[in-house]
C-alpha cells in the first residue's frame, strides 16, 4: 500500500485543488473481488494502526481452510471490501437521489467508515470464538464482536489522536451495531436509510453480506450466481427506507438462498465443524493457563488476540497446555472427531424442538459392552435459515413498481413463483464420536434416539460401515 500516511498529508495540502471525488489523489489497493479500492485520508488513518492491521491475522472463515484450502482470506480484505461497497452504494444514491435525499459528503464518509470498521472487534477463528468458546468459559457473559468493535473504534481514536467529529463518530458506531440495536436508539432520526447500508437490522440486505458471500464463494472455489450490482442499480429510498424494484424480487431472494447454501456447504460443513469442535475443546483446556477469556474486557488487551493463538499453544512447552497441544496435533494429523450422522428435524416438530445433548444420546444406548460417557460425544444443533428464522425475509422488504412511482409495497410469495420455498428454516442435529472406535456404538445410540423421539429414523441413510470399523492407526 506504500507509505502509510504520506498520502494523507499530501492530500491535505492539495485539498483545495481538486474535487473530493477525484480518485487520482487517493491511495488505492487492488482487491481480487472488487478491483481497485480507493482509500480516503481519514480511512487511512484508521487502517494504518496496529489495531486495524490485526485483521490481517484473522482468517475470514476461521478453520475452514483446513477443508477448503483456498479459504485463507482475512477480515482485513473483507473490511476493505465492505468499505468499498458502502462507497459504491452511496455513489448510486447520490447519483439518482442526491438532491432529494440531502446526501452530504459527511454522510458518505460516515457510511464508508462504518463499513471499514464494522469487524474491527471480531474475535479469532470467525464466529467460533464468541458463539462456542466464550459461552463455555464465561458465566453468562453477553459479549458480541459488534459491541467490541464500538469499544475498539473509541480506543483507536484515543490511542492515535485521530481527528474526527464526535457526532460523526457516534453515527459510525451506531451504524456498526445497527443490526443489533433498534432504530429508536439512534442519536439522529434523520436519514435513517443510511443505517441500513452496512449492517441492516430492518431487512438484512446490506453490503456486509454482498461482500462476504461473493468473497467466500470465490475463495472456496464455488460459483456465486447472486449479483449485488443489480440491486445497486435498482435500489431507491422511499419514506426514508431503501426499497427495491419489484422485478428484482428473485434477485433479492437469491441473496438469502445463496447465504443459506454457503452455510450448508461451507460454514457448517460436517468436517469443518469437527475441526472447530476439537479446537474449541483445545481453547477451553488452555484457558486456565493462558487466560484467553480475560482479553475480551479491554480493547488495549483484546487487539493482541488473533488466530496466532493456535501456534502459541501448539509450540508451547507448558505442561498445562499438554491436552490442548494433543488436540491440535490430532487436527494436524487428521485424526479428527468422527462425524457419525445427522438428521433434519421434521417440520411438524420444529415448534417444540429442544436442543439435543450428549446425555440424550447416551440415554438411548443399548447395553453392548461399551458404556458411553458425555465426554465421548459432541452433538451440534445447526440452524440454517434465510436470516429470519421460519419467516420469509422478503416479508420485511419494501418494493416499488417503477422509478416514476413513489408507492412502496410488500410482495406475497404466491404472486411471484410457486417454486420458492414454503418453509424457511432447517434444524439439523449432528453427532460426533471423539474416538474412531466409538463410531458404531454412538451411531446406534443416535438411531435409537430418533426412533424414541420421532417413531422413525429421521436420518437420510445409515452410517457407512467403513466408518463404523475404522482401520487401526499405527502406534
Amino acid at each position: 500500500m506504500g507509505a502509510p500516511l504520506d498520502g494523507v498529508e499530501s492530500y491535505s495540502r492539495r485539498a483545495g485543488a481538486f474535487s473530493g471525488d477525484d480518485r487520482r489523489f487517493l491511495k488505492h489497493v487492488h482487491d481480487n473481488v472488487h478491483g481497485n479500492i480507493y482509500l480516503d485520508p481519514l480511512s487511512l488513518k484508521f487502517i494504518d494502526t496496529e489495531q486495524f492491521q490485526r485483521l490481517r491475522d484473522l482468517k475470514q472463515l476461521g478453520l475452514t481452510y483446513m477443508v477448503y484450502p483456498g479459504a485463507v482470506h482475512s477480515r482485513f480484505e473483507h473490511s476493505l471490501g465492505v468499505y468499498w461497497l458502502a462507497n459504491e452504494a452511496m455513489d448510486k444514491l447520490k447519483k439518482y437521489q442526491g438532491l432529494e435525499l440531502g446526501i452530504e459528503p459527511i454522510d458518505v464518509q460516515t457510511v464508508k467508515l462504518a463499513g471499514l470498521l464494522h469487524d474491527v472487534g471480531h474475535g479469532p477463528f470467525s464466529h467460533m470464538f464468541e458463539r462456542e468458546f466464550l459461552p463455555r468459559v464465561t458465566d453468562g457473559c453477553k459479549w458480541s464482536h459488534e459491541e467490541m468493535s464500538v469499544k475498539m473504534i473509541d480506543y483507536i481514536v484515543d490511542e492515535h489522536n485521530i481527528d474526527i467529529d464526535s457526532e460523526n463518530l457516534s453515527r459510525v458506531k451506531e451504524m456498526v451495531v445497527a443490526s443489533e440495536k433498534s432504530a429508536s436508539s439512534r442519536s439522529s432520526k434523520e436519514k435513517s436509510f443510511l443505517y441500513d447500508i452496512v449492517a441492516n437490522g430492518r431487512n438484512s440486505i446490506d453490503v456486509d453480506k454482498f461482500d462476504y458471500i461473493t468473497r467466500d464463494s470465490r475463495a472456496c472455489g464455488l460459483g456465486c450466481s447472486f449479483e449485488f450490482s443489480r440491486l445497486f442499480e435498482t435500489m431507491r429510498v422511499i419514506d426514508d427506507e431503501i426499497c427495491y424494484r419489484a422485478k428484482e424480487y428473485l434477485t433479492v431472494h437469491k441473496l438469502f438462498s445463496t447465504r443459506a447454501d454457503m452455510h450448508r456447504t461451507v460454514y457448517m460443513h460436517p468436517k469443518v465443524k469437527a475441526i472447530e469442535l476439537m479446537f474449541v475443546d483445545a481453547l477451553v483446556k488452555a484457558n486456565d493457563s493462558l487466560q484467553i477469556a480475560s482479553y475480551i474486557e479491554d480493547p488495549a488487551d483484546y487487539w493482541k488476540l488473533d488466530d496466532t493463538i493456535l501456534k502459541t499453544i501448539e509450540t508451547s512447552s507448558d505442561q498445562g497446555l499438554k491436552e490442548s497441544r494433543d488436540l491440535i496435533l490430532r487436527i494436524r494429523r487428521r485424526d479428527l472427531y468422527q462425524f457419525c450422522n445427522e438428521f433434519s428435524v421434521p417440520k411438524d416438530k420444529l415448534d417444540h424442538f429442544r436442543k439435543v445433548s450428549p446425555k440424550d444420546i447416551i440415554c438411548c444406548q443399548k447395553s453392548d459392552g461399551i458404556s458411553l460417557s458425555e465426554d465421548d460425544i459432541h452433538v451440534t444443533n445447526v440452524k440454517i435459515d434465510l436470516t429470519c428464522g421460519r419467516k420469509n425475509p422478503l416479508e420485511s422488504i419494501n418494493f416499488f413498481k417503477d422509478y416514476d412511482c413513489n408507492e412502496k409495497f410488500h410482495i406475497e410469495d404466491d404472486r411471484v413463483s410457486h417454486l420458492l420455498p414454503t418453509y424457511y428454516q432447517d434444524m439439523i442435529v449432528r453427532v460426533y464420536a471423539k474416538k474412531p472406535e466409538l463410531v458404531e456404538v454412538v451411531s446406534e445410540a443416535f438411531e435409537n434416539f430418533q426412533l424414541k423421539t420421532y417413531g422413525m429414523r429421521a436420518q437420510v441413510h445409515s452410517t457407512p460401515e467403513r466408518k463404523k470399523r475404522p482401520k487401526m492407526r499405527p502406534l
